[in-house]
């Protein structure tokens, strides 16, 4: 009996979480972003790192180029539907991922390049006691990447890149779960970990015409071991009729984790001088993301030690691979002074019945538009902004057992500096 009550408690909590494919953060360049990211054909600033690190061999002796984007995410869900509907506002949060990329000419040939950036990560913050406390009250993902590249000129029309990444990771992911003893406190359930991984990339860039360039690049899936500690508040309850204390979800836990590969074919045409026309298709792997499992150290979750697996919980995620879209113009007025556009459609990875509010994705468009210029001969800036709406989500038959419409949208805005020595 004891066992019981201990496995029903865990169930209610470990079966719903959920890394979403909204957490893929693409802007990492706010010239590449007022593309709507469609840089893998053109990759002429260092930001190449990140969408295509064969085109650093486009810039001569030493580039650096660093920002942020600032992220304001917007969501609502609603529970219900006509005048019994009632609707919760997730908490607002604003989300700064970095990006900083040098690149170094060695010779005619041979180039180099260090990137490092957040290319997974943001979050969601709701009400602690909220009608979804169950399932998401506060979730937080970061990564950092740090990625040298070398790229080499096989011809005057032609180059290649490989590189590789060092990966740092944490998550943090706090709910609540129903408390068998109703006169007594919900506990507030808290998992915390990080991890390290390694993974690689690899570019071409090929100039077909003077008007026409063609990229591809490659960055491979990174396998993160999460490790950390699960803790309740309160750590136990009493149980009502057998007047025992019993444990919530505790003690040292692993989860692993596979991020996405990614690949990408660009191009870049320039039907005049002063006009730049991008356009780029992004394949996603996110069937790398299959299940999610939750390994105890000491906290039993079987009934029978027989089966071997008393200690791993383990809930189906059946992502699926998707693509996005990118297309970009930039037009140059002089020098100092360029504007750009973009447009991007973004299809998400997680099927209907699994969507919940610990980041509620559905299908999205992006609306880039931005401007950059140089301040001096050696310095530049870059501006770009973002509206990101998603479609609305109705969720019917949830596993989770948690129907209902999400809406979404989202503001971007990208800062970068550029310098070259």
């Amino acid at each position: 009996m004891k066992k019981l009550l201990t496995l029903l408690v865990a169930c209610s909590f470990f079966t719903s979480i959920s890394f979403a494919g909204g957490f893929q953060i693409n802007e990492q360049g706010a010239r590449a972003m007022s593309l709507a990211g469609a840089f893998a054909g053109l990759a002429n600033d260092p930001s190449a790192i990140y969408f295509n690190p064969a085109g650093i061999v486009q810039l001569k002796g030493t580039k650096f180029y660093f920002g942020t984007t600032t992220i304001s995410p917007i969501v609502s869900f609603t529970l219900g539907e006509n005048e019994k509907a009632r609707d919760y506002e997730m908490k607002g949060q604003l989300f700064t991922p970095i990006n900083f990329y040098a690149t170094q000419q060695l010779s005619n040939k041979l180039f180099v390049g260090l990137g490092v950036n957040n290319q997974f990560g943001l979050g969601t913050k709701w009400d602690a006691n909220w009608v979804g406390r169950y399932l998401a009250v506060n979730t937080d993902i970061r990564t950092f990447f740090f990625t040298p590249v070398v790229a080499y000129k096989l011809f005057d029309n032609l180059s290649v890149s490989v590189g590789g990444s060092f990966v740092m990771g944490d998550v943090t992911i706090e709910r609540k779960a129903p408390n068998p003893n109703p006169t007594q406190q919900e506990p507030m359930i808290s998992m915390q970990g990080n991890s390290t991984g390694f993974g690689f990339n690899a570019g071409l860039l090929f100039k077909a015409s003077e008007n026409l360039q063609l990229g591809l690049s490659y960055r491979s899936e990174v396998k993160l071991d999460f490790s950390g500690t699960a803790t309740s508040t309160p750590a136990t309850f009493t149980h009502p009729l057998l007047k025992i204390n019993l444990p919530f979800p505790n003690g040292d836990i692993t989860a692993p984790l596979t991020t996405p590969q990614n690949i990408t074919f660009g191009l870049a045409y320039m039907p005049q001088k002063d006009l730049t026309l991008t356009a780029d298709f992004q394949y996603v792997g996110w069937k790398s993301y299959d299940k999610l499992e939750v390994t105890f150290k000491t906290y039993d979750l079987d009934l029978n030690p027989a089966n071997g697996q008393q200690n791993v919980s383990t809930a189906i995620r059946d992502y699926q691979n998707t693509f996005i879209l990118r297309g970009g113009l930039e037009y140059t007025m002089n020098d100092n002074l360029q504007l750009r556009a973009g447009l991007l459609y973004d299809k998400n990875p997680v099927k209907t019945e699994y969507v919940d509010p610990t980041l509620p994705d559905a299908d999205r468009l992006g609306f880039n538009i931005g401007f950059g210029g140089k301040l001096t001969d050696k310095l530049g800036i870059d501006f770009a902004y973002m509206l990101l709406t998603f479609q609305d989500r109705k969720v019917t038959g949830s596993v989770l057992k948690f129907n209902g419409t999400y809406s979404n949208t989202a503001h971007l805005f990208g800062f970068s500096l550029s310098y070259s020595l």
